[in-house]
């Protein structure tokens, strides 16, 4: 197979935060892989921008020690890495002054394919917005791109959208979710609206069950002032895993067309019945028993907050009140330092009406399983008949697509999500974005239930680094005749 690269207009993508550590990791290197694969024009300018002090040749060098760090020997051709640095300029700019806008005025083109990344934090989004205006930088056909946390709950989430709506059209505003962006996640809708398999079983009278589980091996040291004003419900399930249960259960859209497809994910988000309190387990990580060197902190430790009562994990049981999932749990669970990083979609289908076979020949549930990383790709659990003689028993194999054995040199080296998502952007395709309705219809299932747990003054439980999280969650499934899967990389 060979990929094709859709080639993208001439354009100038500022970067503001462009020295931060999202740019560092994700957006410059992704940018060089897209300028390596062809796809990024001779003529177009990549601007970073930032409170610091720093010319060209010093964000030149900065960009080429991140190159060397986050992308393989492999990737890093010396001319080509030379000639992408030179697309690169740098702008010293003050986000709520004067300084730096008149010169990023005079770089930035108008009449090419204009982006802007706001890689900063929320609270200047609209410090931004509004000098890009002021100074006659952004042109009429300009798209900015928004990164998360797109406020803390319904309520700054809406002055956000009315903030960035002063200055520009809802159809310039890209809500980036790098979820989105996945190889896995997108062929989750090629799998249900381009084949006839699995479409008409897709429904709770075919589907036991889904888990969605997103699960990492770090903690939240480095960051942790951050995560303990967050947590995990604000993290990851309000944004990230709530984005893939859409996906798995909104309606086919008329056609993939960006406004279809968030119509039907708006849809997926308003059918959310609230969650009891019941259906609910939060957790805190320990520290490991190993003092000293070589010894994990704990979360409260990671924290700076001996009191702390924020989540590090979080697991519950979402029902969808439609026509199509009445009656279907989804069980959604996310958690720092658990045993492996691994995120996962498991569609667990039900049993057959009747075992011709008997009880005792080892009938497993047919699952389909959705691997968004480390090793993205798809396997299918069926049931065959086990070789040899002696009689017809059941045996469980994989029908496994490891889309790197699958797809060969090319599926080994699938775009990053980043990647993917900014030539979106300079695309001016939103199919993959959050819409602002989307985003607050999110909060205002999410907020109850945060506010639920902290006029209760809940605490979480805590769990051991290196588990699948509390033992409490078990019981969400356990009390239903179910199981989690196990978590593995």
């Amino acid at each position: 197979m060979v990929s094709r690269v859709i080639p993208v207009d001439p354009f100038d993508l500022v970067v503001f935060g462009g020295t931060g550590d999202l740019a560092r990791r994700k957006i410059l290197p992704g940018l060089y892989r897209r300028y390596l694969a062809g796809q990024i024009p001779e003529t177009s300018r990549i601007v970073g921008a930032a409170r610091g002090e720093m010319d060209d040749a010093g964000f030149r060098a900065f960009v080429a020690d991140a190159l060397g760090e986050f992308l393989p020997e492999a990737k890093r051709d010396g001319e080509t890495v030379g000639k992408f640095l030179g697309h690169l300029h740098y702008v010293p700019v003050d986000a709520r002054g004067e300084g730096g806008w008149a010169d990023l005025a005079r770089l930035v083109r108008r009449d090419v394919v204009q982006a802007f990344y706001f890689s900063v934090a929320p609270a200047l989004f609209g410090d931004l917005a509004e000098r890009l205006h002021r100074f006659g930088i952004a042109a009429p056909h300009a798209r900015i791109v928004v990164e998360k946390p797109f406020g803390r709950d319904l309520e700054s989430a809406r002055a956000l959208n009315a903030t960035l709506a002063e200055h520009f059209d809802e159809g310039q505003i890209y809500r980036i979710d790098h979820y989105l962006g996945k190889e896995t996640v997108q062929n989750l809708m090629a799998v249900r609206f381009a084949n006839i398999l699995f479409e008409p079983l897709w429904n709770a009278r075919h589907v036991d069950h889904v888990q969605i589980t997103v699960a990492e091996t770090v903690g939240v040291g480095g960051r942790g002032a951050y995560y303990d004003r967050s947590g995990a419900m604000r993290d990851m399930v309000q944004n990230h895993l709530m984005q893939l249960l859409c996906l798995i259960a909104m309606e086919p859209p008329y056609r993939f067309d960006p406004d279809a497809v968030r119509d039907e994910k708006l849809k997926v988000i308003h059918a959310l019945q609230p969650v009891p309190v019941e259906d609910i387990v939060r957790g805190q990580y320990r520290g490991s028993a190993k003092k000293g060197p070589g010894g994990e902190p704990s979360y409260v430790e990671d924290a700076e907050n001996p009191a702390s009562r924020t989540e590090s994990y979080i697991a519950m049981k979402a029902e969808i009140a439609n026509w199509r999932w009445k009656g279907t749990p989804f069980y959604l669970r996310t958690g720092k330092k658990l045993r492996a990083r691994a995120s996962e979609i498991a569609i667990v289908f039900k049993e057959v009406p009747h075992s011709i076979f008997g009880e005792e020949e080892g009938w497993r549930e047919n699952v389909l399983s959705i691997r968004l990383q480390p090793n993205e790709g798809m396997t299918l659990s069926v049931m065959i008949k086990e070789p040899g003689p002696g009689g017809m028993r059941l045996t469980e194999v994989p029908l496994d697509m490891s889309f790197a054995e699958a797809l060969g040199e090319e599926g080994a080296d699938i775009p990053d999500a980043y990647e993917r998502l900014i030539m979106d952007v300079i695309r001016g395709n939103q199919t993959l974005f959050m819409r602002g309705d989307e985003v607050e219809a999110a909060w205002a299932w999410s907020d109850p239930i945060i506010a639920g747990w902290e006029a209760r003054g809940d605490r979480p439980k805590g769990y051991d680094p290196g588990s699948s999280g509390p033992e409490d969650a078990l019981m969400l499934l356990h009390r239903d005749g179910r199981r989690w899967r196990e978590i593995r990389e």
